[in-house]
């Protein structure tokens, strides 16, 4: 088994099927198929459905797959490790968040992190509502701001942060002008939900159920931040959100009421095990902030 096979199976799983797969991968499609049919002889297990819509994985390719990108993934590092050490510490560090991510606090650690490794070109990756543990998990970032509750097997997580969840309304909402609220004050308001997220990420940031053991009123659903906010605005619905959100993301048709009895936000810094040298390195910038 070789790597770029490896690689062959994590791409057709993200195509969905030969055809986009062998693009993705500047290979001709009867190339990769035989590839594929090749390597699921030599482990003597199906890998992947073939289907009219397409490929999806079998039970053993949905294990086969976890470990390849796990593989690929340390391939990667020692790739990177090995350059870093060769050229000084420079090279690119991928940073993910969402949102806001971690307030003022990641851009403070990415200004510091810049000022002690000016070789090194910190990308940010912006994600919705839950994404950056994914792509955290297949190796798109190396580390990543992390809003907790989520699923972080096999990772390292620090929290980092905490902030208090607020409300966002509409201008003429009936509690716009209230200084804090309780959350049984928006019981009955229809609230903003995704289903891009894991549901009990969802539950988590609507309080379900709540502390009278009600269920929320589930109002439109939304696919990112803005698509949320707008129809906030609107007064279609309520959203729950991290503080910071009323700063990064404020408009003057949005009010923002803190929630006095629920539980704050966690951000944690996230990163695969073993971290590269890099990601140790922007972890320490992160300490050092957290600890002034």
């Amino acid at each position: 088994m070789e790597l770029r096979e490896l690689r062959y199976l994590i791409a057709i799983e993200k195509a969905g099927n030969l055809t986009r797969a062998a693009q993705a991968l500047h290979l001709s499609q009867p190339a990769l198929s035989y590839a594929l049919r090749k390597l699921e002889n030599d482990l003597e297990v199906p890998l992947f459905d073939r289907r009219a819509t397409g490929l999806t994985p079998t039970a053993a390719g949905i294990d086969v797959l976890a470990a390849a990108k796990r593989a690929v993934r340390e391939a990667d590092r020692i790739i990177e490790v090995s350059r870093a050490h060769a050229v000084g510490m420079r090279g690119v560090l991928r940073i993910g968040f969402e949102a806001t991510g971690a307030g003022e606090l990641d851009t403070r650690a990415r200004a510091q992190f810049s000022r002690t490794h000016p070789q090194v070109q910190v990308q940010l990756k912006r994600y919705d509502w839950g994404g950056e543990v994914t792509a955290l998990r297949d190796g798109d970032v190396d580390a990543a701001f992390i809003w907790l509750p989520a699923d972080t097997r096999g990772m390292h997580v620090e929290v980092v942060h905490t902030e208090r969840r607020i409300v966002a309304v509409s201008p003429a909402h009936r509690l716009s002008g209230r200084r804090s609220i309780s959350i049984h004050d928006i019981r009955d308001d229809p609230l903003m939900w995704t289903r891009s997220a894991p549901r009990d990420w969802v539950n988590w940031w609507a309080v379900n159920p709540r502390p009278d053991g009600r269920e929320p009123v589930w109002g439109p659903t939304n696919d990112n931040v803005e698509e949320m906010l707008e129809q906030v605005a609107e007064g279609r619905a309520v959203c729950i959100v991290p503080e910071s959100m009323a700063t990064y993301y404020g408009r003057p048709d949005l009010r923002w009421v803190p929630i006095a009895d629920i539980e704050p936000l966690q951000v944690a810094l996230g990163w695969m095990i073993p971290p590269p040298p890099l990601v140790a390195e922007f972890a320490a910038a992160v300490r050092d902030l957290t600890l002034r």
